[in-house]
């Protein structure tokens, strides 16, 4: 749990994230207008730094291994307008401008399968392009 008192120093965010063993981070992506999580993806302290310094949402791919912007294949990026910290350090939200779909099944959000009670499954989110 992370136990720094703020103070608005630069780089102190060091202190505060909770690295996993692997050195990453929940990150979750939601679109700052309508509230909608878009997806959730995993960041190391570089991805941070670049989304930090870019503006542009960037992430660690576990299976490629490597670092990745979204939008950078796709051409929908996701602009960074905001980046929170829970209270444990443990996740990040990026409040994002995201035009066009997030989901590389061409869906507004990776969210689009709703399951009801008796666990049956639902599309109900279209693709958008």
């Amino acid at each position: 749990m992370s136990d720094i008192a703020p103070s608005g120093t630069p780089g102190e965010v060091d202190r505060l994230v909770q690295w996993n063993e692997q050195g990453l981070v929940t990150a979750i992506a939601q679109d700052k207008a309508t509230g909608d999580v878009l997806m959730v993806a995993w960041a190391n302290r570089e991805a941070l730094a670049k989304t930090l310094a870019s503006g542009k949402a960037t992430y660690w791919s576990r299976s490629r291994r490597k670092l990745w912007t979204k939008g950078e294949e796709s051409g929908y990026f996701q602009s960074v307008l905001e980046v929170r910290a829970d209270c444990d350090g443990d996740a990040l939200l990026y409040l994002v401008d995201a035009p066009g779909p997030a989901c590389h099944q061409l869906r507004r959000s990776c969210f689009s399968h709703r399951i009801d009670r008796d666990g049956s499954v639902h599309t109900d989110k279209p693709t958008i392009a």
